[in-house]
């Protein structure tokens, strides 16, 4: 039983590590979600997001040595951690890309 959790999880981590580590590109964006995308995001996929985050920053711990040896510990953190972590956290509710939303900065006339 333990044996097909531990499989079943780290099925979960691979999949999710493949399919979220392209998304740490904090840029500005320009998105109208609609109410069922915010309500999507928020209850089913910054949960997951977070998950992630958690999952990727102790895969990161346990590979540290290793990629510290091979000289790209800052690419696995980038990937592992940071990457979800912006997708997370940075992201808008119900945007599909990460970045903030820019300010409008508005300037008064002389």
């Amino acid at each position: 039983m333990t044996r097909t959790f531990y499989r079943t999880l780290v099925a979960t981590v691979a999949v999710c590590l493949l399919a979220f580590s392209s998304l740490g590109h904090a840029r500005a964006i320009d998105e109208s979600p609609s109410a069922l995308a915010m309500t999507t995001d928020a209850l089913l996929l910054r949960p997951v997001l977070l998950a992630t985050t958690i999952v990727g920053s102790a895969v990161y711990l346990v590979s540290l040595p290793f990629s510290a040896l091979g000289g790209n510990a800052g690419e696995a953190g980038e990937v592992l951690v940071v990457g979800p972590a912006k997708a997370t956290f940075v992201r808008c509710l119900g945007c599909s890309r990460t970045g903030r939303k820019p300010d409008t900065v508005e300037q008064a006339s002389n």
